[in-house]
C-alpha cells in the first residue's frame, strides 16, 4: 500500500520563520517552565526570546515542573501541541527538590504523565492536561519508572485503510516516543536496579487518554538510552527517510556495545519506522564532542533535529550540560552526518535547553510578533 506520509516536521504551505520551545535549568529559581523563542525573520540561526524572556506557560499539575518540551502540529486540523516531561528538579534553593539522591527517585518512581497544551493560533494556549503514557488499552499499566523527553511525529496513514470511522474520520495519528525505565509487570515497586532507560512509543490522535494506545519498546541498545529526536526527508525517488538522534549513557549490558557513548544518529527507509524489527543503520556517533571542554561524549544530550524550509540545510542542536545549553550543528546531507556550525552570526540566549523547533507560516510569524511587543529586547 502506498504511503501518504509527508516529511516531518511538515512546514506550512507558506513557510516563514521558526518557533522554538524549550526550558531553562536554573538551580536557584523556578525555571522549569515553558519558554518560546522566535527566529529573526526567516533565519533559523538567530533567535529572540518571546515575552521578554519570561515563561509563556507554567504547569500547576503533577510536579509543577516541565522539562524537555516539544512542538508538533496536526497537519489535518492545524492544531499545535506542546508536550513536556512532568519533572521539577529544583526548588529554588540551589538544591534538588528531593532528598538523598534525587535522580534515583526521579528515574525509578517519577511521573509517567506528560503535560500537554494545545493552541489553534500559537498565541492563546489551552489549560494543561496530563497524559499517562503507561496506560495500556486493557486498563493495566506498564511498569515505567518515569516518562521523560517526549516527541511525536504525525503519521497520516497510521490506522488501517477503512478504519476512518473508528478514529474520528481520519487514519492519522501521532507516533509518540519518550524515555523510561521499563520494569517487569511483577516488579511494581521497581526494585530491579539492573533495569536501564529505553525509548518507548505509543500513538494518539490528540494527546488524550481517549485516543492513546501504548506501543512498547522503540529503542533498546542494552544500555541507558534517552532523548530521541527525529526528522524525515523525502528522497528523489519519493522514499521517506527517517533519521533519529539519541543519547546513549552509561555502560552496555552486552559486549560489544551496539553504540558508543554519547549522541548517535541512525536512519531507516521503513515506512512504519516505529514497529519492532525495523532495521536502522548508524550514520554518525559521538556527535557534538568538540563543543565540550574535555571532549567527553557524555557531556551532550537533549538533541533537537529540525530542517530549514528554504534550502537543504538540516540542523541538530545539542545540549552541553550542565549549564551551557544548546550548541548548533548543521548539514546539507544527513546521510553524511552533521558538522559544527561555527558562525559569529549564530545567536541564542544562554542556557536554552532541550526543546524543539518547527516552521511557521507568514501569518503565524506576524501574529506572534504582534502579540509580543518585547520581541528582541
Amino acid at each position: 500500500m502506498a504511503t501518504t506520509r509527508l516529511p516531518q516536521p511538515q512546514a506550512p504551505a507558506d513557510p516563514y520563520g521558526y518557533l522554538m520551545v524549550h526550558f531553562i535549568e536554573d538551580p536557584n529559581s523556578y525555571a522549569e517552565r515553558i519558554y518560546l523563542d522566535i527566529s529573526e525573520g526567516d533565519d533559523p540561526e538567530r533567535w529572540h526570546p518571546l515575552n521578554g524572556g519570561n515563561p509563556i506557560l507554567t504547569s500547576p499539575l503533577g510536579t509543577t515542573g516541565v522539562r524537555d518540551p516539544y512542538l508538533t502540529r496536526n497537519p489535518e486540523t492545524g492544531r499545535v501541541y506542546i508536550i513536556a516531561t512532568d519533572l521539577r528538579v529544583f526548588d529554588g534553593s540551589g538544591r534538588g527538590s528531593a532528598p538523598g539522591s534525587p535522580w534515583y527517585g526521579f528515574s525509578h518512581h517519577g511521573s509517567t504523565n506528560l503535560i500537554i497544551w494545545y493552541s489553534d493560533d500559537l498565541v492563546h494556549w489551552s489549560e494543561p492536561h496530563a497524559l499517562d503514557v503507561s496506560r495500556r488499552t486493557d486498563g493495566t499499566h506498564a511498569q515505567l519508572g518515569m516518562a521523560w523527553a517526549p516527541e511525536a511525529l504525525w503519521v497520516a496513514d497510521y490506522y488501517p485503510e477503512g478504519s476512518e470511522a473508528e478514529h474520528g474520520g481520519s487514519r492519522g495519528a501521532f507516533v509518540l516516543y519518550w524515555s523510561s525505565k521499563l520494569f517487569a509487570d511483577d516488579d511494581p515497586e521497581h526494585k530491579d536496579d539492573a533495569v536501564y532507560d529505553r525509548v518507548l512509543w505509543g500513538a494518539t490522535s490528540d494527546f488524550t487518554d481517549a485516543t492513546y494506545e501504548y506501543g512498547g519498546i522503540f529503542i533498546d541498545k542494552h544500555r541507558p538510552t534517552i532523548d530521541t529526536t527525529m526528522l524525515q526527508r523525502a528522497l528523489p525517488d519519493g522514499t521517506i527517510r527517517t533519521y533519529r538522534a539519541t543519547k546513549a549513557n552509561g555502560e552496555s549490558t552486552v559486549e560489544p556495545a551496539e553504540v558508543k557513548r554519547g549522541i548517535w544518529l541512525d536512519a531507516t527507509d521503513a515506512p512504519r519506522w516505529w514497529e519492532p524489527g525495523t532495521e536502522w543503520r548508524i550514520v554518525q556517533e559521538e556527535i557534538g564532542t568538540e563543543w565540550i571542554p574535555n571532549r567527553d561524549p557524555a557531556g551532550v544530550e537533549g538533541p533537537a533535529l529540525f530542517a530549514s524550509h528554504s534550502d537543504d540545510r538540516a540542523y541538530l542542536y545539542v545540549d552541553v550540560i550542565p549549564s551551557i545549553g544548546y550548541r548548533p550543528m548543521v548539514t546539507t546531507d544527513p546521510d553524511r552526518g552533521f558538522d559544527y556550525l561555527r558562525s559569529d552570526d549564530f545567536s541564542m540566549r544562554p542556557h536554552t535547553k532541550h526543546g524543539g523547533v518547527f516552521s511557521l507560516s507568514r501569518a503565524e510569524y506576524d501574529r506572534l510578533r504582534a502579540a509580543d511587543g518585547t520581541l528582541g529586547q
